[in-house]
């Protein structure tokens, strides 16, 4: 700990988090630990709803933002009444 409370991960933590200089990270504090995350780039997001598009489907961005919505809460009740769905 510097005297300017900064912390300095080693070298085989940042590697194995995927930490670089230009990361951000998440500091979560419970019961008197700290946790630390680092964030996803946007960039790193990309394709992660994917599952959740249709073909030949609207490329309005509000179309697809209700669409992508509803199909996540169906699923969330689906899990909620331990219905199996098949993919998309």
């Amino acid at each position: 700990m510097s005297n300017k409370g900064q912390v300095t991960l080693p070298a085989s933590v940042r590697r194995k988090l995927g930490i670089t200089s230009d990361s951000k990270v998440e500091l979560v504090v419970e019961e008197g630990e700290i946790t630390i995350r680092p964030l996803k780039r946007v960039s790193e997001l990309a394709g992660v709803l994917s599952r959740y598009a249709r073909k030949g489907g609207s490329e309005h961005w509000d179309t697809i933002r209700q669409q992508t919505e509803a199909a996540i809460a169906e699923e969330v009740v689906d899990a909620g009444t331990n219905r199996v769905r098949g993919g998309r």
